[in-house]
């Protein structure tokens, strides 16, 4: 293989590399029009961080009250695997009361306090995501739980009725 036909493979594997990045669709700014995909509520309503996950042949975001709810849908096996995006509200900085409409991080990249004092957007326990390990940890400090990435988050904890 010739110098040119390496520089050619190179070129080819760093433009697909940055073409599969760039297909991942950007979050979603959160209205008051949105409607919890499991409950049907209003989701600015509800406290605590909230979800969005963009299915790869749909335009609108499906939109959680909770980012326990995402996580479940994720794992059910009867819901779509299609999945082009999934993004939360980064809480570092946010308000439990209102955490905000265009704070999205994707969900892949997050740190997770599972098993906190707090109580997300329907009462029940939450996964609050933070985008640095560090805030996650200042939070355990606060309001105890556990810090896990989105890999690691127990799928008992999230499946578990409360």
């Amino acid at each position: 293989m010739n110098k040119l036909s390496i520089y050619m493979l190179a070129f080819l594997l760093i433009a697909c590399e940055k073409s599969s990045v760039l297909q991942m669709p950007p979050a979603q700014t959160l209205t008051r029009e949105a409607s919890g995909y499991y409950c049907l509520m209003t989701v600015v309503n509800h406290s605590g961080p909230k979800a969005q996950i963009i299915l790869s042949d749909q335009a609108q975001a499906l939109w959680f009250t909770s980012v326990r709810d995402a996580v479940a849908f994720t794992l059910s096996p009867e819901e779509p695997k299609n999945i082009a995006a999934i993004y939360v509200n980064d809480m570092t900085d946010a308000d439990w009361n209102n955490p905000g409409v265009d704070n999205w991080i994707d969900a892949n990249k997050a740190w997770y306090v599972i098993g906190s004092k707090q109580s997300g957007g329907m009462g029940a326990p939450e996964a609050v995501p933070f985008s640095t390990k560090e805030k996650a940890e200042l939070f355990v400090q606060q309001l105890g739980g556990s810090v896990y990435a989105f890999s690691e988050i127990p799928h008992e904890y999230i499946l578990a009725d409360y």
